[in-house]
């Protein structure tokens, strides 16, 4: 599957097309109009609405990213989530198929010491799946946002929240009796959610506006 990577930098020149009254968000009464406060806010705000989504990932993912600096809106913070998890996915199929292949090769030179569960195998395959998927989601999602159908973009980044946790779930899934198998993708599939909820709780946020 070819990666599909999208320059950050090319959804803020896109981004300068949507219509001025539609993209001051920022003028909400509990937004600030620095980008540091933009942030901590926007993230506290989401937050406050849901027990699974972390404020403190939330701030360190889009602090780190050097082009916030210049994000004084939210749509410019759902990109940069959106733009992440792209990247998170994309990086992700690459680990899964670097596992699996490994796993071939130790198969060709027989060499059983590093060989991978089978139950793990068919587990990460499944996850190739709903990474490869994601990805494709994501790319939708972002082409919605930009159109500024929030109400689609919600759809689809919730989809690619449900991916990540089915692959995750699906390690847990072994048959009772047996060792319970480790995910090899917890931080990747606890990334891929929590940006996407980013990006979901914003599109929330300005459908709502």
């Amino acid at each position: 599957m070819m990666m599909i990577k999208t320059p950050i930098f090319i959804f803020f020149i896109i981004l300068t097309i949507i219509p001025h009254n539609k993209a001051s968000i920022v003028h909400h009464q509990y937004y600030s109009s620095t980008n540091s406060l933009l942030i901590n806010q926007t993230c506290k705000k989401c937050a406050e609405k849901s027990e699974v989504f972390s404020y403190n990932f939330c701030r360190a993912s889009l602090q780190n990213v050097p082009i916030t600096d210049a994000i004084t809106n939210l749509q410019g913070l759902a990109l940069v989530a959106m733009e992440l998890a792209l990247d998170n996915a994309s990086s992700t199929i690459l680990t899964i198929k670097n596992i699996l292949q490994d796993n071939n090769n130790n198969i060709i030179v027989a060499t059983t010491k590093n060989d991978l569960d089978p139950f793990l195998e068919i587990r990460l395959k499944d996850c190739l799946d709903l990474y490869s998927d994601a990805v494709t989601t994501l790319v939708e999602a972002i082409e919605a946002f930009m159109n500024q159908n929030y109400e689609t973009a919600r759809v689809w980044l919730s989809a690619v929240m449900e991916a990540s946790s089915t692959c995750e779930e699906g390690f847990k899934e072994r048959s009772s009796g047996d060792d319970v198998a480790e995910s090899p993708l917890v931080k990747e599939n606890y990334d891929l959610f929590q940006l996407s909820d980013i990006a979901l709780c914003i599109a929330t946020l300005l459908t709502f506006s």
